[in-house]
């Protein structure tokens, strides 16, 4: 099935300003043996838009302008494993099994971008989403002052009047399983600063329940709304709302009648899950029933760009996600 016009668009958008950048970015992707990512990697070099270095021994037909590394044969070795040591010393890792673990390949990327030898890594093609986040946790960890770290999923739809001409924000669809109020707070500005960096466009924020505006009484329920409270004094700019349900968000007739006079409800493109279960069932959902486009998830809040993939990815997935790895470099 082709992609939805909504997807095209923000693939292009993408790499526009990828193409804007002034330096080309490096990006390293672990599974370099994936044919998937070998494919994808052979397109970001042909369109000349990021460095794309692939982990693993170089092949008979390498793709022109892509770069092989073979862990086992790098000189840079011993520098990786230092880092690892020196971050994981306190937790009882020893140097033998830094230099050991520093040769994982998920680990040697992060370890790279940690480094600056490359500006961020897309891992996850074939590693879950647990192992891919943990070597970015170990060898890359959460920026300054962040306290929570998340991910953001984009999806494309093909009704362009859902969100913003059919994209939409979902969050946090891999990372906090149960957030708290303070915890949703910090995912759902996250969640805008990253919808403002990857489509340059106002985050209209809902968070999002089983109840919109004290129709069900459940604790569940004051945690959303003490979410918003958080969020509301952090941020006043914010165009925020909740407790909504996810049709008085989306569309505007339900909005008008469930939340009268909410400049979110049947206008929102960025919506909060009130959980890992809610948002990670939601997204594919939508992916597989709706024929959507989901690009993700995107990781928020690390020192250094490092992206996971679904291992049901495609070789476009894998395209989009480098995009934007490069477009995170910026910030770092």
């Amino acid at each position: 099935m082709s992609l939805p016009e909504s997807a095209i668009e923000f693939l292009d958008e993408q790499a526009r300003r990828v193409r804007l950048l002034k330096k080309k970015k490096r990006i390293v992707f672990p599974e370099g043996g994936d044919g998937r990512v070998v494919e994808a990697a052979a397109r970001l070099a042909r369109e000349s838009l990021v460095h794309p270095v692939l982990l693993g021994p170089k092949p008979d037909s390498a793709p022109a302008g892509v770069e092989f590394i073979d862990p086992a044969e790098c000189s840079s070795r011993p520098k990786y494993a230092g880092l690892y040591f020196e971050r994981r010393r306190a937790k009882g890792v020893t140097q033998t099994e830094a230099a050991q673990i520093a040769l994982r390949p998920l680990y040697f990327a992060a370890l790279m971008v940690n480094a600056g030898d490359a500006d961020g890594f897309v891992g996850g093609a074939s590693n879950s989403t647990a192992e891919t986040v943990r070597a970015a946790l170990h060898c890359i960890g959460a920026g300054a002052e962040v306290r929570t770290v998340s991910t953001i999923m984009i999806l494309c739809v093909r009704d362009r009047s859902f969100g913003h001409k059919g994209l939409l924000a979902f969050a946090d669809t891999a990372m906090v399983i149960e957030p708290t109020a303070v915890e949703l707070a910090e995912i759902t500005l996250a969640t805008a600063g990253s919808l403002r960096a990857l489509l340059g466009i106002e985050p209209v924020v809902a968070l999002l329940s089983f109840s919109t505006k004290g129709s069900g009484k459940h604790k569940e329920v004051e945690r959303i709304q003490e979410a918003l409270r958080i969020v509301r004094a952090r941020d006043a700019s914010l165009n925020v709302d909740g407790e909504l349900q996810a049709d008085a968000a989306l569309a505007p007739s339900v909005g008008e009648s469930k939340a009268k006079g909410s400049t979110v409800a049947g206008r929102a493109n960025t919506l909060i899950f009130p959980n890992l279960d809610a948002a990670n069932i939601g997204y594919k959902l939508v992916e597989r029933l709706g024929a959507a486009a989901a690009f993700g998830p995107f990781l928020q809040g690390l020192a250094k760009p490092a992206n996971d993939l679904s291992r049901g990815c495609s070789a476009g997935d894998i395209y989009g996600v480098a995009l934007v790895t490069a477009l995170q470099s910026e910030k770092h």
